[in-house]
């Protein structure tokens, strides 16, 4: 298990030759690795107070590191990559869910990979990408030179239909998608991830790297080696806090022994973190790479959570704060923190000013580079602005799990469209870290000034072009031949997750031509029956008697060029069952 040491580095800088560096680019083009953990907690590691949960790679990177205390994320996992890629609020992007056809971010928005693409940077992505799984809106449409990852939000769910029939084993032994073809890989997720990243660096670390580190772990399903899990199978999770004055949620036997598999699976994070910061030492480029570990959102389960309120999904602290831990010891102090408010949307702009990179200028940026604050400054910027959460399934709910933050305070909503102010709730987030006492009916005026710039974030939010206009997967394209619809990005019926007899369709744009298709049940089909395909102005329709079958296939399907929303069903006389996925083949 690899731990780093406290060294002085140096920045890192775009070669001249292979093997000289010139200061000048030395500040321009810094390497960058980011690495992100799926629903890991803030209080998910020892460096946060957690007695149980062994983590020394990442606790001694975090002493290492200049640590952002109070850094947001929105409160679950496809919105906050959606803002680490952009600057931008998620509903900006086009991003309003983390399935239900909602986690397909548009095509148009610039990314960090596009952004430092430009710069001269070579981008890899390893894990979780969750915003788009077709073209145009995979990693390799979006700036990413190498890409290795699994579909939708996560391994094992039925959008990553490659290991969702795998169940308890789902994260063994994957198929996953490298520069959008399936490949078979053996091992272990976690490792699988590291070891690629660690392969990329190995290979572009003669030039300016951006290396995306994304686990899909913690997140369940909650599978992990057996070597890892022996370390905490003996232990009570809900023990050693009696001293603590912090709040402590009330542990169910089911969430001490998720608290195990999590604690497992985050000190296998740990090791594999190890691997990547042992990398950059051999490679002797460690002093030339900005390195930054964070979260993406709250936990899913009850455990501690440094007493913070709210689970993942929820506006409060406990769905939305987590760290942060920055490394650039060559132009700014380590061992040190900050205490200002950042957020996800600050990162685009931060790396834009930080690696010499031309930022989007032709939409709204919503985040601000923190680079002063590395620098010791305190830019008024950051007490006066705000930050927008919110979190509910499909598009934003007026006012419920809804929150406005600005300096100290908090206004937050959980009530009716059409609620009066007395049913907000508003908390001094400094005084009151765990947001406990409601001080909106001593402080009225503040509330509904903050209620007027809530709603007006709102109304411009929600009126964004590519949430009014949501994206569409394009079939047909040379760029993509076969293309995969997966249940992750299929609407219709709330909720459309394992469900049979389910509405659903995709937005789709369709080239004109002659297609295959095949059409793919979660359950084999045991009657015989009808195939159904609609589109906007036709519908084909195909008599299937081979059954017992849990695949159908359509060929030679001509499709005139359309958009539209492909609607698929397989009806018999008592059922009306929708696809797992469908597979549409373009013909030469």
């Amino acid at each position: 298990m690899f731990q780093t040491s406290k060294t002085i580095f140096a920045l890192s800088a775009l070669s001249i030759s292979a093997s000289m560096w010139s200061s000048a680019q030395e500040i321009q083009h810094p390497n960058i690795v980011l690495i992100i953990t799926d629903d890991q907690g803030y209080g998910d590691l020892g460096f946060t107070g957690n007695p149980h949960v062994k983590t020394p790679v990442i606790d001694n990177f975090a002493r290492e590191s200049i640590r952002f205390n109070q850094f947001y994320v929105s409160p679950v996992c496809a919105p906050t990559r959606s803002s680490l890629m952009t600057g931008r609020y998620s509903l900006r992007t086009g991003m309003r869910d983390t399935y239900n056809g909602g986690a397909i971010m548009a095509t148009e928005e610039v990314t960090v990979a596009e952004m430092l693409k430009q710069a001269g940077y070579q981008t890899g992505i390893f894990g979780k990408w969750h915003l788009g799984d077709n073209f145009p809106f995979r990693p390799a449409d979006q700036g990413f030179d190498e890409s290795l990852i699994h579909l939708s939000g996560g391994m094992g769910q039925p959008g990553d239909f490659t290991t969702f029939f795998k169940r308890d084993s789902s994260y063994y032994n994957p198929v996953l998608w490298y520069n959008g073809e399936q490949k078979a890989y053996d091992g272990y997720c976690s490792d699988i991830f590291a070891d690629e990243a660690v392969s990329f660096i190995e290979q572009n670390h003669k030039k300016p790297f951006f290396c995306y580190l994304s686990f899909n772990a913690p997140h369940t399903p909650l599978q992990v080696p057996e070597e890892y899990y022996n370390m905490y199978k003996d232990i009570d999770p809900s023990s050693g806090f009696e001293n603590d004055n912090r709040p402590f949620p009330i542990m169910s036997e089911k969430d001490k022994e998720d608290a195990r598999k999590v604690y497992a699976m985050v000190t296998n994070i740990d090791d594999n973190v190890g691997k990547v910061l042992q990398k950059l030492e051999e490679l002797k480029i460690a002093d030339n790479t900005l390195v930054i570990f964070m979260t993406d959102n709250g936990p899913q389960q009850r455990r501690f959570n440094a007493g913070m309120r709210g689970l993942k999904s929820s506006v409060f602290r406990g769905g939305v704060r987590v760290p942060f831990y920055l490394r650039l010891p060559a132009l700014y102090e380590g061992n040190r923190n900050i205490e200002t408010v950042t957020a996800h949307i600050d990162f685009l702009p931060t790396l834009a000013e930080l690696c010499n990179a031309e930022m989007p200028t032709d939409r709204t940026i919503d985040g601000t580079s923190f680079l002063p604050l590395l620098k010791g400054e305190k830019p008024e910027v950051f007490e006066t602005r705000s930050l927008f959460f919110y979190w509910t399934r499909r598009y934003p709910e007026l006012y419920n799990n809804i929150a406005l933050q600005k300096g100290p305070y908090k206004l937050v909503g959980k009530t009716n469209h059409d609620a009066p102010l007395e049913n907000f709730e508003l908390y001094n987030i400094r005084a009151d870290e765990f947001e406990l006492k409601n001080i909106l009916p001593e402080n009225r005026s503040l509330a509904s000034e903050m209620k007027t710039e809530l709603d007006q974030m709102i109304h411009e939010l929600s009126n964004s072009m590519h949430l009014q206009n949501p994206p569409r997967i394009i079939i047909g394209s040379k760029h993509e031949n076969p293309v995969f619809l997966n249940r992750n990005d299929a609407g219709g019926a709330r909720g459309i997750w394992t469900q049979e007899e389910v509405f659903g369709f995709w937005r789709v744009k369709i080239q004109e031509g002659k297609y295959n298709i095949r059409l793919k049940f979660i359950q084999p089909l045991e009657s015989a029956g009808t195939m159904f395909l609609e589109t906007n102005s036709m519908i084909y329709r195909q008599e299937n008697k081979n059954v017992p079958t849990d695949i159908i296939e359509m060929k030679n399907v001509s499709f005139s060029e359309t958009e539209c929303d492909l609607i698929p069903f397989y009806t018999t006389q008592s059922r009306t069952v929708f696809p797992l996925w469908v597979e549409l083949e373009k013909l030469e």
